[in-house]
């Protein structure tokens, strides 16, 4: 098994990302996760993970930009509840993008519904193309860098903790504190009800 995830681990995780990027509903920040994950238990390497993660988020959003910038007007004309709606969005997202595009092409890989459609948006606003993607290579490696890194850090922790007999105390502790938030929670929904 671990063979097969040294194997097509990488290729799976640009996949997934390179598909979120672009436009499509998969769990590619999800892929990152589990991919550092693994590297943080030695199955994979994390400097690999980052750089492929890197290169399929830019390469995908470049994607997402191109489809949004070719055909992204023409689908949202289409249907005539879309195109009353895309007159009055698009003149007001086009002043946005010109004004705050680039910080919005970087914030939005970090933000799940924004990380599907930002590249889209960027290209039917016709932002424009080298701007789109210094802020888009930014943000790709940022996002990428950032979440692959804490990932991995945080399950090499986790794992020395779990490895110890620290992990059976903080499991107690973690379940104690669970218990008495569920039980305050419900006192004060009751003294809420009683009121």
């Amino acid at each position: 098994m671990e063979h097969l995830v040294e194997a097509y681990g990488p290729m799976l995780l640009f996949l997934l990302i390179f598909l979120e990027s672009a436009g499509a509903p998969v769990p590619g920040e999800t892929a990152l996760i589990a991919a550092s994950l693994l590297a943080s238990r030695g199955q994979l390497r994390i400097g690999s993970i980052i750089v492929v993660a890197a290169t399929a988020a830019i390469v995908g959003d470049s994607a997402g930009y191109w489809i949004g910038r070719w055909g992204g007007r023409r689908l949202l004309r289409r249907w005539p509840l879309l195109a009353s709606y895309a007159d009055r969005f698009l003149p007001r997202a086009e002043r946005f993008f010109a004004r705050h595009g680039g910080k919005t092409v970087f914030l939005a890989r970090f933000i799940t519904g924004l990380r599907v459609a930002g590249a889209w948006i960027a290209g039917a606003t016709r932002m424009n193309w080298w701007r789109f993607l210094c802020w888009n290579a930014a943000g790709g490696l940022t996002w990428a860098a950032g979440t692959g890194f804490l990932v991995y850090y945080l399950g090499r922790a986790a794992s020395d903790i779990l490895g110890h007999h620290y992990g059976v105390i903080l499991g107690a502790v973690g379940i104690a504190a669970t218990l008495g938030g569920f039980h305050l929670l419900f006192r004060m929904r009751v003294r809420v009800v009683a009121d």
